[in-house]
Parts: C-alpha cells; structure tokens; sequence
C-alpha cells in the first residue's frame, strides 16, 4: 500500500513536470515566430509590396489612418538585395496571458545597404491564452538611436 502511494506522488510530480515544461518551451518559442514575422514584413517592405505588409498586419488594415500611413512609408523602403535582421527586440521576453508590446527591429537590404530602424506594435497571447503571435502595426522609420515607447 505504502508503495503504490509514493509511485502515485512520483507519477503526479512528473506529470506536473512535464506540463510546466511544455508551457514554457511554447512561452520560449513566441519570441522567435515573433522575430521571424517581423523579417516578412521587413522583406514585404524592401519589396515595396504595401499590400503584403497589410496583409501580415490585418489589425492595421482595418484601421484606415493606419493603412494609408503605411502604404505611404513602405513605397519609400523598396530597395534591392537580401534583407538581412541586424538586430530585433521582442516586445516581451515571456509571456503565459496576453501582452501588447512594442518590439524594435534594426533590418538593412542588400551588403551596402543603410539600416532601417522601426518599431513594431505586437499582440502576443502565452500557453495559457492560446500562444498566438500577431503583428498590429509597424512604425515609419525612426533615428537609428531612437527608443520605441
């Protein structure tokens, strides 16, 4: 009798183990689908493609203010070359509910290419609330040193 119970307490803490590290690896992961979403959007503007850029930020083209205000930056960043991320800070480190931050993307097109400094607006929902990653707007370029809010 005795043994059963501490086989069941074992079974219990693994089982509580193993569900605690299955939230955090997916807690982990949102900052790097996060980075990899923010790069099609860099690459949609070194194409020039307004539309492709709405089209992976459906909360801002819903909001007319913000699409027109980013069609009329993006026509501006077309460049040629390879976009290349030279730096990228997720709007959170990790998160289990939902968070709106502000990330803030470092990107350049091309070797020779001069860097594009932006801030990115991002909805991200933990392990607990669906472990969803949505892009809400990007900013217009700002000063290489220049904080996002």
């Amino acid at each position: 009798m005795r043994r059963s119970r501490v086989l069941l307490v074992v079974a219990f803490v693994v089982f509580v183990f193993l569900g605690i590290s299955a939230m955090l690896a997916r807690a982990l992961s949102a900052a790097g689908t996060e980075r990899a979403r923010v790069l099609d959007v860099a690459r949609a503007q070194a194409h020039g493609d307004a539309s492709r850029v709405l089209a992976l930020m459906p909360a801002c083209a819903a909001q007319p203010a913000c699409a027109a205000t980013t069609r009329a930056f993006v026509a501006k960043l077309a460049r040629p070359g390879d976009v290349e991320l030279l730096q990228y800070r997720p709007s959170v480190q990790v998160t289990f509910t939902r968070t709106t931050g502000t990330g803030r993307v470092a990107w350049r097109a091309g070797r020779d290419g001069l860097p594009v400094v932006q801030c990115v607006r991002v909805r991200r929902d933990g392990p607990l609330t669906g472990n969803t990653v949505e892009l809400l707007s990007i900013s217009a370029p700002i000063n290489g040193e220049a904080s996002c809010p």
